[in-house]
């Protein structure tokens, strides 16, 4: 099913706005005034009134009096309204920043036309109109840089809503809540007993915060549980951009895509499936080594699980228009998340986890979908290093963080970034296992025979000379050098 509003709703949400004493901060009553520019002011200051009032809403009414609240009608038709040859909603949306969720409802009551603009709450930062913020001061439309305790407190108000915590679906009924989200898969991966009854159901996901008390005995659907248990991301329309994205190429390059699928479920609830897509996508490796010759995955199964899983729960939400992705080449895959990293990711191995959605981390932890005690980056770069893979990439772009995972090369094969971000990565894995780097070490990590000790010595000059690793001691005789990450010393 889908959340969109049915006129019943609407017409509850408009009956509760009339009742109230007077218009508030957060809505505004109209009768004709049409004027685009006019609209999109309001559009800025009554979303973000509506988020300094703690509300997932603000409204713009047209066809009720401001005074007596009555039902006047209205001539004005959002539907046919147009800023030049553009029509007046896409002219609006593009005038905003940042982008936020609003809409415009035709309706009728007492045989009079109405129309009602519900606009989401401002996040994380304020809403402009044409480069400038606006703001409600009573039942005036003011600029927000003429208020600036105002300015504060909204920042505030930011600074202590994190995204899980938003609204995804307002004012549902229990029924609808457990058409909307996958209940039963919440439960099994809690290994949790079904509750009996609907309302044993909602009080569980009420008590992990899937779901709060709303209005008249209605539920709010939070960001929580909709990324997480959502039959379908696409009924919630702050989430209908976050599926992940697999994209499979020929070859190296962007120019022939061979497959593209969209998810459509929820992250817990669809992440195995995930998994078993993306690996039925890739060819497999003959690895040789001491013992051993078998055909083995491309990549790790346990690496793609562990980025895989960083890049959905690190992912900056707040980042519109825009999805985690995997995409699939001849000999490497990228997995992209929109947002910068929170450290920098030259040190996502060593340094403690951080992450901007820390309950959407800790649920998937819970259901044991990633690492409990840190990122798991550990975990990836020994992967790579068991099967002899090229080391693996981490890089952070102008608004996204991108992770790479090479197929298997010959040494011989490899360029000096690639070598020196090996070694580099080998040194910060043996330090967090309280460990050094030595010759033997490396020569273990890319299956270098002893007698060739000499080009484990030329791959440890390179990283020297780079930068990226020091010695331990560096009085020590030749045959004893060890060395450490850079940070380390």
């Amino acid at each position: 099913m889908s959340i969109q509003r049915v006129e019943s709703d609407l017409l509850g949400i408009l009956n509760e706005l009339r009742k109230l004493p007077a218009e508030t901060e957060w809505a505004e009553f109209k009768h004709n005034n049409a004027d685009p520019e006019e609209i999109g002011e309001y559009l800025s200051a009554l979303s973000n009134a509506a988020a300094l009032a703690g509300k997932t809403h603000g409204y713009l009414a047209w066809g009720v009096d401001d005074a007596s609240h009555d039902l006047i009608g209205t001539s004005f038709d959002p539907t046919h309204a147009k800023v030049g040859n553009e029509e007046l909603e896409s002219w609006l949306l593009r005038q905003l920043a940042p982008k936020i969720n609003f809409r415009f409802h035709q309706l009728q009551a007492d045989a009079k036309p109405l129309v009602l603009l519900e606009i989401g709450a401002a996040f994380r930062h304020p809403v402009q109109f044409k480069g400038n913020e606006f703001i409600r001061v009573g039942s005036y439309k003011k600029r927000l840089k003429d208020f600036p305790e105002k300015e504060r407190e909204l920042w505030r108000v930011f600074d202590r809503t994190p995204f899980e915590r938003e609204i995804a679906a307002e004012s549902v009924s229990t029924h609808d809540v457990l058409t909307l989200l996958d209940y039963p898969a919440y439960f099994d991966l809690l290994a949790l007993p079904l509750p009996e009854g609907r309302d044993g159901i909602a009080a569980a996901l009420a008590a992990d915060d899937m779901i709060l008390r709303g209005k008249a005995g209605k539920w709010d659907i939070t960001h929580l549980g909709a990324v997480l248990l959502a039959r379908r991301l696409a009924d919630f329309n702050t989430l209908k951009r976050k599926a992940v994205r697999v994209v499979q190429y020929k070859g190296e390059a962007r120019v022939e895509t061979l497959r593209e699928q969209e998810g459509s479920k929820g992250y817990a609830i669809g992440f195995q499936g995930l998994i078993q897509y993306v690996t039925t996508l890739l060819p497999g490796n003959e690895v040789i080594g001491k013992a051993l010759r078998k055909q083995v995955p491309m990549f790790p199964e346990l690496a793609i699980r562990e980025l895989f899983a960083n890049a959905l729960i690190h992912q900056d939400f707040h980042v519109s228009g825009t999805s985690p992705m995997v995409e699939i080449f001849g000999s490497r895959m990228e997995i992209t998340n929109p947002g910068l990293p929170l450290i920098p990711s030259d040190r996502f191995l060593d340094s403690p986890p951080r992450s901007r959605n820390e309950a959407l981390a800790s649920f998937m932890r819970r259901v044991g979908i990633c690492e409990e005690r840190g990122s798991g980056v550990d975990k990836v770069v020994f992967e790579s290093e068991l099967y002899q893979l090229p080391a693996p990439l981490f890089e952070a772009g102008d608004t996204h963080t991108r992770a790479v995972l090479f197929a298997h090369r010959e040494l011989k094969e490899m360029e000096k970034v690639d070598r020196v971000r090996a070694c580099y990565l080998h040194a910060c894995l043996r330090y967090v296992q309280m460990d050094q780097m030595t010759n033997t070490s490396l020569r273990a990590r890319f299956g270098i025979d002893e007698k060739n000790s000499a080009t484990a010595s030329r791959l440890i000059r390179e990283a020297l000379e780079a930068g990226v690793i020091v010695p331990y001691d560096a009085k020590a005789g030749r045959k004893y050098m060890k060395y450490l990450p850079w940070w380390a010393k």
